[in-house]
């Protein structure tokens, strides 16, 4: 599958509903003018995940979503080498997509995540603005966004 057709795949198609209670809009668009890497805090149910979904399908960009957990590994993100009947091949964790495909990436509930995991995702918070594909000697440029309840 090219970049066209997995980048179609993970376009918001239809317009979420969601009805803005400040200027959370405008301050996400100024965020993401400048490749400036958001977090999200509020308490479950609150509309988080509508929003980020909104502002995809507002802003024309594929949304890549993870849920995040206290099992998850870096790979998981990332990506790992695997086994097939022709021999070893990559596959893309769901972050490698989303820089691929210029997606905005949702780390929901990011918190839940081991500080192990959560470390592949310094780089793209910082100024280099890109995700280290260390097994595969290569680096993809992306955009991170993610989300944390608050109790």
């Amino acid at each position: 599958m090219n970049a066209v057709e997995l980048a179609a795949r993970y376009r918001v198609a239809k317009q979420p509903y969601y009805r803005p209670v400040g200027d959370e809009v405008a301050l996400f668009e100024a965020a993401y003018s400048v490749r400036m890497p958001m977090m999200l805090k509020g308490p479950t149910g609150c509309g988080k995940t509508r929003f980020v979904e909104y502002m995809a399908w507002k802003l024309g960009k594929p949304l890549v979503t993870v849920a995040c957990n206290e099992d998850m590994t870096a790979s998981d993100l990332v990506g790992r080498f695997l086994l097939d009947a022709t021999g070893t091949r990559w596959q893309d964790g769901p972050l490698a997509v989303a820089a691929r495909i210029g997606a905005i990436c949702y780390l929901d509930e990011v918190v839940e995540a081991r500080q192990d995991t959560t470390v592949v995702i310094h780089p793209l918070t910082d100024t280099r603005r890109v995700l280290p594909l260390e097994k595969r000697r290569a680096r993809a440029r992306a955009r991170r966004f993610s989300t944390r309840r608050v109790v």
